[in-house]
């Protein structure tokens, strides 16, 4: 049986009993049903890992016995993938997938032809939404450093982060370059920029292209925007030697 994996802040993970309450300990307690033996591990979300056992189990908490400690390293070279806003909760299928998938960081994009919009309060408790379901699908999976998700990002801002990646790629039906023939780098960032249900405007992939960015195709099928970012990112993991 999988190990579960609960999380706790960096400086409790520095002592060596343990009490794992609210709500990762009531769903460890309540959800989990785990019992006093069974193995559990705690992580800060920044690689740092507790391997604990449960010594007592309390009505919504858990008592822990930290058995070992170990820093997992970040993986190298760095996946970051701009994700043009999706309408309704594809965003969250997306982040969920790339979260189990391994990218690092997650953009949310604001780009042209994005049918939602993050304005306001919605921008807060947009970005709040893929924070969460990054943290649930970061703990399913077994991932010891969470994904960043960043604030929502203009046009602008992802133009300044294709200039400053070691690789920068765009994802287009129309690209003459396949995604599978690139070479990346061994280290840096490779940023992907994954546009919206309606796809990128031109004027969009002319300011990408001259911020250093590689137009690429994914295959001989057109992806749905919330599947596109996460088969990118499995194909360059493999690229990279990151699989």
């Amino acid at each position: 049986m999988t190990v579960p994996v609960f999380l706790a802040e960096r400086q409790r993970l520095a002592a060596d009993t343990i009490d794992l309450g609210g709500q990762e300990g009531r769903h460890a307690a309540t959800v989990r049903r785990l019992r006093a033996g069974e193995r559990v591990d705690l992580t800060d979300g920044l690689g740092l890992v507790a391997e604990c056992v449960v010594t007592d189990v309390g009505k919504d908490a858990l008592r822990l016995a930290v058995r070992r400690r170990y820093d997992v390293p970040a993986a190298e070279p760095r996946l970051v993938v701009v994700q043009g806003l999706p309408k309704g909760d594809r965003g969250e299928l997306a982040v969920e997938m790339m979260t189990e998938a391994g990218v690092d960081v997650i953009v949310p994009w604001a780009a042209a032809r994005s049918v939602t919009r993050w304005k306001g309060d919605r921008a807060a408790k947009g970005a709040a939404r893929w924070r969460a379901t990054a943290r649930e699908a970061g703990k399913q999976s077994r991932r010891f450093r969470l994904p960043e998700v960043t604030d929502q990002a203009e046009t602008p801002e992802v133009a300044a982060l294709l200039a400053g990646a070691a690789l920068g790629v765009v994802l287009h039906e129309e690209a003459g370059v396949p995604l599978s023939g690139m070479s990346p780098p061994a280290k840096g960032d490779i940023v992907v920029v994954v546009g919206p249900e309606g796809g990128i405007t031109g004027e969009e992939i002319d300011g990408f292209r001259a911020a250093g960015a590689v137009p690429a195709v994914l295959g001989p099928t057109v992806l749905r925007t919330s599947t596109a970012g996460v088969v990118a990112a499995a194909l360059l993991s493999v690229r990279a030697g990151r699989w």
